[in-house]
């Protein structure tokens, strides 16, 4: 694909638009008249929901949101306010707000179902997030149940639980949870996972920085003990992109989500290889749309706008950011 086709941007994409210097604060946010697109407002909303109409679809499925327990939450935030380590540079949070507001927000940008990823970094934590993330999903029709696990002796018993009492989506983090996905406290857990062919979000990647676990080849084993694994690999796998493209291509059950990949922010440090992209027409049926809400240094239409100028066509967005999760999850 040459370069012009790559940045080209289609009508959508210009309905969209792209505001980088958004408010960082809810206080800011507020203020901020309803005809900006700003977070939070009508004008945000509209540009979201121009792009789904557009291509004749219901609404969006976006895999990769986080909702977490207030406390669990604040800390992820104050840790991207530092840009430590796993993150490595300034990383402000544009929906930086309560949890009801940012629920509100993805219902008013007509996602018609979403995560509430939640992942432990550290033992005898995941299965009070699971607790709390079964909750949520109640509360929330839209939210995809949602479960996670940490390597210890009770992992396979409380995943489970968690999937007998209808998880639907599970959440596995390799960097920041410091742990090999080939620890044999989880051979149980991967062996319900294929067998019940729960789909798992998967951070795997080596970026935004690298863990001592992270990378392609641990998957790649992983896939080879256990194929019918129905991985989704958060972030297209950034920055091992090609590997990851490589298994996708490789297993039927391997997915790839979008989560930040295209964008501005991504492409300044890790850009996805232009001679690459073609090749995701290919698996563009196994490509589900995430954004990272509400962890973003940008606004929600961005992510959009960023799989639209690919000029991959719109087949291919609607796949992409509707139809595969949809059947995925049996929407």
């Amino acid at each position: 694909m040459s370069d012009k086709a790559i940045d080209s941007t289609t009508a959508r994409s210009d309905m969209l638009g792209y505001y980088p210097d958004q408010a960082s604060s809810v206080s800011e946010m507020n203020d901020v008249e309803s005809g900006e697109s700003a977070p939070f407002s009508a004008a945000e909303t509209a540009q979201v929901r121009t792009f789904w109409e557009a291509l004749g679809l219901p609404g969006i499925v976006d895999v990769h949101t986080h909702f977490m327990p207030r406390p669990v939450m604040d800390k992820v935030w104050a840790y991207f306010d530092s840009a430590g380590p796993m993150v490595g540079r300034e990383w402000p949070i544009t929906y930086r707000a309560d949890e009801r507001s940012r629920a509100e927000a993805l219902d008013s940008f007509g996602v018609r179902a979403y995560s509430s990823l939640v992942y432990p970094h550290k033992p005898d934590m995941a299965e009070w997030l699971n607790g709390w993330a079964a909750d949520f999903a109640t509360t929330h029709e839209r939210c995809l149940h949602t479960a996670t696990f940490y390597p210890e002796p009770s992992a396979t018993a409380y995943v489970g639980r968690a999937i007998e009492s209808g998880a639907r989506i599970v959440k596995a983090h390799i960097q920041v949870g410091d742990y090999s996905p080939l620890d044999s406290m989880l051979d149980g857990v991967w062996s319900q996972l294929a067998e019940s062919r729960v789909p798992v979000v998967i951070h795997c990647g080596s970026g935004p920085a690298p863990g001592r676990f992270t990378g392609p080849e641990p998957i790649r084993s992983l896939m080879h003990r256990f194929p019918d694994l129905r991985l989704v690999i958060a972030h297209m796998g950034t920055p091992e992109y090609l590997d990851f493209l490589d298994l996708a291509e490789s297993y039927d059950s391997v997915h790839l989500d979008t989560t930040m990949s295209f964008t501005d922010f991504s492409e300044a440090d890790a850009p996805y290889p232009r001679d690459a992209i073609d090749r995701l027409r290919g698996v563009g049926h196994k490509i589900l749309f995430g954004s990272d809400f509400p962890n973003i240094p940008y606004g929600y239409p961005h992510a959009l706008e960023a799989l639209a100028r690919l000029g991959l066509g719109d087949d291919w967005l609607r796949g992409v950011v509707h139809d595969n999760a949809a059947r995925l999850f049996g929407l």
